[in-house]
């Protein structure tokens, strides 16, 4: 039998914080795995993370009572499309944990942050088979407005 994580309680002492250490980062390697499974450890997170602060790439979490229930990976960028943005490259909410009202605080913090730093749009690229992530963005103000397309090299 799985505890499940209640939604956020009042008496819940909630925090939202930059990841700042190679221990937290670790720390948070369940949490981004239920995201990335393709990780294969916490070493490999670590190290991706490392590389990626050079491209100004930071990791916020929100916890409540201590317990990281969901985790933003953001960056700033630049470019002809849109200007000035805050690009989302991960975010995740513990499975026991959703429609908690943690993604929805920690998406808050987002669009503040994108805001504060001058930005003009937050961006986010979601698989077109995530359903439910795409409620949960139309219900937080984002609208669907590209279609990516690749072309896998080697």
């Amino acid at each position: 039998m799985s505890a499940t994580i209640p939604k956020i309680a009042q008496s819940a002492r909630v925090e939202i914080r930059i990841l700042a250490s190679d221990a937290e980062v670790a720390a948070a390697f369940p949490l981004m795995h239920q995201l990335r499974p393709h990780l294969a450890d916490a070493d490999e997170l670590v190290a991706r993370w490392r590389r990626q602060t050079e491209d100004d790439y930071h990791l916020v979490g929100i916890w409540a009572d201590g317990t990281l229930m969901a985790l933003a990976g953001y960056r700033y960028a630049d470019n002809l499309i849109v200007g000035r943005h805050m690009y989302v490259d991960d975010l995740v909410t513990d499975a026991q944990a959703r429609s908690g009202g943690y993604g929805r605080q920690l998406m808050d913090w987002l669009k503040a942050e994108t805001q504060a730093a001058g930005c003009t749009q937050l961006v986010l690229d979601t698989p077109l088979t995530n359903v439910l992530g795409h409620r949960f963005y139309y219900r937080n103000g984002l609208l669907a407005r590209a279609l990516r397309f690749y072309y896998p090299i080697g």
